[in-house]
């Protein structure tokens, strides 16, 4: 008998799941346990569809003035306090004030009550190599702008090298979620449990609008409040984003708390 031929040896995959380059007419599959960062993730994902009645509202923001302010004082801001000022912190107290006006958003539930929260405890998502997390700015209301961007810096610190504790991560009455870092120009975030309501801050671009009658070209950026609408109305979640509008178009106005 003519002896057996060797079946051709098949290239080893990869030990992580990363992109690999195959041969045509190749068709290799991995399977990678999720990790126990990842896992919890997806459960409280599938909590919070399956939970909460989700709705989202959109509205759009001239970053002009924000843009300018931030120019303005960057330098200034950078060598007094040792940190550059970002966007997040004017994003950041907007969505303090449209909490304070609006209390709902605030809000959690609990079985068949509404607990309404006395303080302003911000999740802000972060990427990190592990998976997505939320840590959380305690007081929020309490910070200045100067605390809450040396804060968001140092929660990136820490999630880059693993070292976010369940302190920094438990809690939360309202979360803001920044696709734009990586240039997504609309999403539906979904809400962070056991919270109501997150904000989701999208890539700021140059586009056509219209300002009393004429055609102008404005820094916008498109705003989606995702919420629960078991407990928050159509009307408070619209005038809430219109607020945190408000604000980051007359940004002076953070300043001084109206």
């Amino acid at each position: 008998a003519a002896p057996a031929v060797a079946a051709p040896a098949t290239k080893a995959l990869p030990a992580v799941a990363m992109p690999f380059t195959v041969n045509l007419g190749e068709r290799p599959e991995q399977r990678v346990p999720m990790s126990r960062l990842r896992a919890r993730v997806a459960e409280r994902l599938l909590q919070s569809q399956s939970t909460n009645a989700i709705l989202t509202t959109f509205n759009e923001v001239n970053m002009a003035p924000v843009m300018e302010m931030r120019k303005r004082f960057q330098e200034k801001f950078e060598k007094e306090h040792g940190v550059k000022l970002g966007f997040m912190s004017f994003f950041v107290k907007a969505a303090v004030a449209a909490l304070k006006k609006y209390p709902v958003i605030n809000a959690s539930v609990d079985g068949n009550d509404i607990v309404y929260h006395g303080y302003f405890d911000i999740g802000i998502a972060v990427g990190s190599p592990r998976g997505l997390v939320v840590p959380i700015l305690r007081n929020a209301d309490q910070m200045s702008f100067a605390d809450i961007e040396k804060k968001i810096a140092e929660f990136g610190n820490k999630a880059r090298d693993g070292k976010l504790s369940m302190d920094d991560l438990t809690g939360g009455t309202f979360s803001i979620s920044n696709g734009g870092v990586f240039g997504s120009m609309l999403s539906t975030p979904i809400i962070n449990p056991p919270q109501s309501a997150i904000l989701g801050v999208h890539a700021t671009k140059d586009r056509a609008v219209v300002e009393n009658g004429v055609v102008v070209v404005r820094p916008m950026n498109y705003l989606a409040m995702s919420y629960d609408h078991r407990i928050i109305d159509g009307r408070e979640a619209v005038l809430g984003l219109v607020t945190m509008k408000e604000a980051l178009e007359d940004p002076a106005r953070l300043l001084f708390d109206i």
